[in-house]
This record gives structure tokens, C-alpha cells and sequence, in this order.
């Protein structure tokens, strides 16, 4: 990856794509469009996923691997680079005010989007938006690479059916053991590791499972590291917008060394590791925030959230920023909050609220 050589500066911006930039999620909307009950079917798959890297922390799978898991079932339905890359860029939905958030952050810092999402999906919005796609971290996909026996395709969608029809996992809040799932919970994590791990692993297309490394989980946290050190700047000069358990471990790693980790519109796994909740319908708010940080890093924006208000934000902001927050919002501002553990439960109920009003329920609710 080459970086802007344009842009210099003792910050970074770095921001996740699906929630903080856009309302997709291409990978759920691939699936339902592509797949035989798709939607039901990628919904059991990310909670699976939520099970996998969460609660069983299974060896040499982590957050987001979900991308993976669906692809030799994309493969059965047809699904060939170019139809996932004219479905993404056809469905691309920003968040209002994402690409003028990009812009205005560009000129204020080396700016960098990590995301799980498949290449094709960025490369849309990099198109979209004009942000350059050498400053991105996404899932490296060829489908077209793979070719799978007429026999194998008919059994993946039997599979795919099955999976579609089994029980809805639920996961129990402060959960330490997958003992504690509820029966039918036991049953469908038992029979999707039989699928994925022993039927899927034996076929041409279980090849997938192995090939495709999606930037979820420990990968996001490493091209934060990987930014930083190309940069030869720390990671306390890090503020990173993320809103899922994909950018938990980026989310922890820039705010357990001083940088400021956001969460915009997050579920509970991005809230847990943040030290900001924003509940907002425009990225105006990220703008505002990536402003005070780049002259005041994270002390001065915490020193804001803190006693976050109209008037307060005239003294910290540009009035530039300010004019556009009066006309986004009026006199009633977005909620931005610090987060500490007084409130945390609180926020994590708002958020998932807030987020699934955003990005509608099917989406909202997932990982």
C-alpha cells in the first residue's frame, strides 16, 4: 500500500467503512440478494461468528470471519466478481454527510479506512466518494479463481437451505461458556460446526475457508500498527471510528495507548472499547471530532465530549464546523458521550437503538 505523499501530520485518522461511513452491509446484502434465504441465512452466520470469535475464541478464527464462511455459498448461487462488483457499487448508501466528512479529514490528516468489507465494496465507495483506494484495508476477494464439481454446488445449497431453517442462536449477556446457551442454541452452533469444519473442509470450495483472510478482528488491529509504522508516528496519535465487534480489538489497542477510539452508532462490543459514543444520522459530528483532535489530540476532544453543548462547542470548534452542525441539527445536537462505566450500559441500549433506526433492524442487529 502507498500513502498520500501529500499529507503530513503528527495525527491519524482512521475510520472502519459500514456504520461510521456507510449504512451497508455488503456482505448481508449479498447474501440476501444472492442466496436462497439469504437474509435469515447470513443473520444465523453472523451470530455464529459473534459465538466463534467471542465466546469459544476458537484457534485461528477471529471477528469477521463470517465473510469467509458465506462464500462457497455466494460461489453455488452464481455470484462472480463482476456481479459483486456492480451489485456494490449499484447499492452503495452513504451515511448523510460521509463524503464530505472524508474530504474535510483528508485535509486535515492522513486519512485511512480499515473494513472486512470485500475489495469490490471499497473500491465502490472509493469511487463514490473519491477517497483513495491506496489508503484502504479491505478483504482481498477472486472468486472467479475458484471452480467447484455440479455435484458439490447442489450440496452447498441443500446446506444453505438447512442453515436458513436452524434456530436462531442466542448468546446470554456476561456469557463465559458456551454451556450456558440455551438447548437449541447448543444444537445449531454443534451442526453449523459440522457443516463448516468437517462437510466444508472436505470440499473444492472449503478451499475458501482457508484462502480468504477477511480484515476483521486482529487484522484491523494490525493495519493500525501497520499505518502507524509506516507514518513513523505512535499510536496515541490514532483516532479511530469503528461501530462492531470487527473493531473491537483496533477500538482497544489505539485507546489503551492514548489515542481516541470512537464509536459511531455502535453495537455493545465497539462500546466496550471506546472512549466516545456518538448517536448521530450525519458524519458531521466525526468532522467535529477529527477537528478538535487534530489540534488538541485526545485530552482537548475528551475535554469537549465531556460537556458537550452548543456553546462549548463554539469555543473549541471552527465556525466553519459549527455553521454546518446549526444546519444539520439546529438547536438540537446529536449525542456524543464519554464513556465510563456509569454509563455504559445505558449508552450500549441507546446505541443499539439509535443504530438499527440508522441502518434499519436486519442490519442494526447484527455483530
Amino acid at each position: 500500500m502507498q500513502l498520500e505523499a501529500s499529507q503530513t501530520s503528527q495525527r491519524v485518522f482512521i475510520s472502519d467503512c459500514e456504520g461510521p461511513i456507510s449504512k451497508n452491509d455488503n456482505a448481508f446484502e449479498l447474501t440476501a440478494s444472492f442466496v436462497q434465504d439469504g437474509d435469515n441465512f447470513f443473520s444465523l452466520i453472523s451470530k455464529y461468528d459473534d459465538v466463534l470469535a467471542d465466546v469459544v475464541k476458537k484457534p485461528g478464527y477471529k471477528a469477521g470471519d463470517t465473510l469467509r464462511l458465506i462464500l462457497p455459498f455466494l460461489k453455488a448461487y452464481g455470484a462472480t466478481d463482476k456481479k459483486i462488483k456492480d451489485f456494490s457499487a449499484r447499492n452503495v448508501l452513504l451515511v448523510p454527510g460521509a463524503e464530505d466528512t472524508l474530504t474535510f479529514v483528508r485535509k486535515l490528516l492522513p486519512s485511512f479506512i480499515i473494513s472486512t468489507s470485500y475489495e469490490q465494496y471499497i473500491s465502490a465507495i472509493c469511487t463514490l466518494t473519491g477517497f483513495p483506494f491506496e489508503n484502504t484495508y479491505c478483504t482481498h476477494l477472486n472468486m472467479d479463481k475458484y471452480e467447484i464439481p455440479v455435484e458439490e454446488t447442489k450440496r452447498l445449497k441443500e446446506l444453505g437451505k438447512e442453515i436458513a431453517t436452524l434456530p436462531m442462536i442466542e448468546i446470554p449477556k456476561n456469557i463465559t461458556s458456551i454451556c450456558e446457551f440455551s438447548g437449541s442454541s447448543q444444537e445449531t452452533v454443534d451442526r453449523l460446526d459440522e457443516i463448516f469444519w468437517n462437510e466444508l473442509s472436505k470440499m473444492e470450495s472449503g478451499r475458501m475457508l482457508t484462502d480468504i483472510n477477511p480484515v476483521g478482528g486482529t487484522e484491523k488491529a494490525r493495519a493500525v500498527e501497520d499505518i502507524v509504522k509506516k507514518l513513523d508516528c505512535n499510536l496515541g496519535a490514532v483516532m479511530y471510528v469503528g461501530d462492531s465487534i470487527t473493531d473491537a480489538q483496533a477500538l482497544r489497542l489505539v485507546r489503551e495507548n492514548d489515542g481516541l477510539a470512537v464509536s459511531f452508532n455502535g453495537n455493545s462490543y465497539s462500546l466496550r472499547e471506546s472512549d466516545v459514543a456518538v448517536l448521530s444520522g450525519n458524519t458531521i459530528v466525526t468532522s467535529v471530532l477529527a477537528d478538535i483532535f487534530s489540534r488538541l489530540g485526545k485530552e482537548g476532544t475528551l475535554n469537549l465530549v465531556k460537556k458537550w453543548n452548543p456553546l462549548r462547542l463554539k469555543k473549541f470548534c471552527s465556525p466553519v464546523l459549527c455553521e454546518r452542525m446549526y444546519k444539520v441539527f439546529g438547536d438540537v445536537f446529536p449525542q456524543v458521550e464519554h464513556l465510563t462505566k456509569t454509563n455504559m450500559e445505558r449508552l450500549i441500549k441507546e446505541s443499539s437503538v439509535f443504530r438499527k433506526s440508522v441502518r434499519g433492524e436486519a442490519i442494526g442487529k447484527l455483530g
